[in-house]
């Protein structure tokens, strides 16, 4: 039987741990990167530029404590998700152990009927040697019909 073990663990997660991955991944991308800094842009040019809509003038200390709060939860996202993943790992670690206990016993039996077939080739070769027969009788063939007779080998003497 073939175990699926990444099927298993997926269908194993919690929702917190899905919405983990979830944000690491995306937080993780070049995505995110160009998202963020087109934020971040527009954030300053609507603040500083524009003459209207001035929420946050420089030197932007609401974009501050949101970027503040932004870091300590994908810090804390992050952490997460790490911590999911060194499990995730702990546990291919013991499936790859137990595989590999699993093979080497098969191997092992393996080997073991192995050797014994070799063990009864080597019985059966000393049998054989010793029940040539001591008579210079050899079994032919007829071409003709196929079936086995028996000759004397000894060299006729014309």
């Amino acid at each position: 039987m073939i175990y699926n073990w990444h099927r298993k663990q997926k269908e194993s997660l919690t929702n917190g741990e899905r919405a983990a991955d979830m944000l690491r991944n995306g937080m993780g991308s070049w995505t995110f990167v160009f998202c963020f800094i087109i934020f971040m842009g527009v954030w300053a040019i609507l603040n500083t530029i524009v003459p209207f809509l001035h929420w946050d003038v420089y030197p932007f200390i609401l974009l501050n404590l949101f970027l503040s709060m932004l870091a300590g939860l994908q810090g804390a996202i992050l952490l997460i998700a790490s911590k999911r993943q060194d499990s995730i790992s702990a546990a291919m670690a013991k499936h790859d152990y137990e595989t590999n206990i699993r093979a080497k016993r098969e191997i092992e039996a393996l080997t073991r009927l192995n050797q014994q077939q070799l063990e009864i080739m080597r019985s059966l070769h000393g049998v054989l040697v010793e029940k040539k027969p001591a008579s210079n009788f050899v079994i032919d063939v007829e071409l003709h019909n196929n079936t086995p007779v028996e000759s004397s080998s000894k060299p006729s003497s014309n």
